[in-house]
Parts: structure tokens; C-alpha cells; sequence
């Protein structure tokens, strides 16, 4: 595994994790809101890396993308009320 999808599962595991400590109930929707967190992420990730956006990286990470699609992915995630 590389650094890049290292830092997405870390990054996205934490924003799950914090996101269902705001608004979860139930231990499935930690996993549904840790999964969408790392997938937002990754496509997050994919996009800085296709627009070639440079402004909050962390190495190759792109920070910014990342965690705004994450946050998008979550409150999806949220809206589907698993």
C-alpha cells in the first residue's frame, strides 16, 4: 500500500469516525460513514489530481479536494438516513 492511499483511508477514516460521533446512532452507520468518508476522499483525490489544483497538498494528497468531496459524500451519506 502507498503513502497516497494510506493518508486516504487515515484521513478518511477519521472524518467518518468524527462525522458519526456528531450525528450516528447506530455501529452500521459508522461503517456506512467511515466507507463514504475514504471513497469521497479518494474521488476527491482523483479530481485535485485531474484539475490540477495545488492548493492545500500534503505531498501528492491533495487535502482540500479531498476533504470537501469527503464532507459532500458524508452529508449524502447522512441525507439517505441508513
Amino acid at each position: 500500500m502507498g503513502p497516497d492511499l494510506l493518508l486516504i483511508a487515515l484521513f478518511g477514516g477519521i472524518y467518518g469516525a468524527l462525522f458519526h460521533l456528531w450525528q450516528g446512532r447506530r455501529l452500521r452507520q459508522l461503517v456506512v460513514y467511515i466507507a463514504a468518508a475514504i471513497v469521497g476522499f479518494a474521488l476527491g483525490q482523483v479530481i485535485g489530481e485531474m484539475a490540477g489544483f495545488d492548493v492545500a497538498m500534503v505531498g501528492r494528497l491533495h487535502l482540500l479536494e479531498g476533504s470537501l468531496v469527503s464532507g459532500i459524500a458524508l452529508c449524502v451519506a447522512w441525507w439517505s438516513r441508513l
